[in-house]
């Protein structure tokens, strides 16, 4: 199976003197998902923003199947990458209904196309509401169809279940985990609360002061849950802390 990401070396400084992110490496099979977790300050969002393209490195190289789209010679515009964005508060069209939401973006009108990705998150009967009416959960999966819409490589999700409560949680995490392999797309999400990688990720990398602490699938961070380091950021992500170590023993 090849890479759907392979990123080498990348620094990032805003300031030419404090780097975000400093000498990153690290690669992503297709078809995988994958939770970049860190408290705030980790360089998470940096990270997601240069795999973008909304940001540029000082040094280092991005790779997205195959493509070179960022090194010290070069950097593509985030159309250019094949690359879908979903933001933390979802940026629907609020003037446009479900289904121009969908729409919008596709340089063709397909109604199939539509048709098919309202049936896939089950959202047919709300095909001609506003997103004001939707819940939380609703606008969620509108914002990532749309994204889909535009048949993206790899998806990346900046903090999706931030804005929902509790109870939507669980749920919305195993829809989002189905719809991301029925679709057969790579997907990266950040996150600050470990319980949504435990819940639906592939992988797991942990950021701490711009540096990678740990890459691993979910089976491995459990079993090296000792490492001092591991141990040190699992403290300072107080969210809902006890719950995960809890969790971690009945795996």
């Amino acid at each position: 199976m090849k890479n759907i990401l392979d990123i080498q070396s990348l620094s990032k400084s805003y300031d030419g003197k404090k780097f975000a992110l400093s000498d990153v490496n690290f690669s992503m099979k297709t078809g995988r998902i994958c939770a970049i977790v860190g408290e705030s300050g980790s360089g998470k969002s940096t990270l997601i923003r240069l795999i973008a393209g909304l940001e540029r490195p000082n040094s280092g190289k991005i790779s997205i199947n195959g493509k070179t789209v960022s090194d010290d010679t070069k950097i593509c515009s985030p159309d250019k990458r094949e690359v879908g964005l979903v933001f933390q508060d979802f940026a629907l069209f609020p003037h446009l209904t479900v289904v121009e939401n969908l729409s919008f973006g596709l340089k063709k009108k397909d109604e199939s196309i539509v048709k098919s990705l309202l049936a896939l998150i089950k959202m047919q009967e709300y095909a001609n509401v506003y997103p004001a009416t939707l819940s939380g959960g609703q606008e969620q999966r509108v914002a990532i169809a749309r994204t889909l819409a535009l048949k993206p490589e790899l998806l990346l999700l900046d903090e999706p279940f931030s804005n929902l409560d509790s109870n939507l949680k669980t749920a919305l995490r195993q829809e989002i985990r189905l719809l991301i392999k029925k679709v057969g797309t790579s997907m990266v999400f950040i996150t600050h609360d470990l319980i949504d990688a435990i819940d639906i990720a592939d992988e797991i990398i942990l950021l701490k002061g711009g540096k990678i602490i740990q890459h691993s699938t979910m089976t491995d961070f459990v079993a090296h849950i000792q490492d001092e380091d591991v141990k040190k950021i699992l403290s300072d992500l107080t969210t809902n802390a006890e719950r995960v170590l809890q969790m971690m023993k009945n795996l």
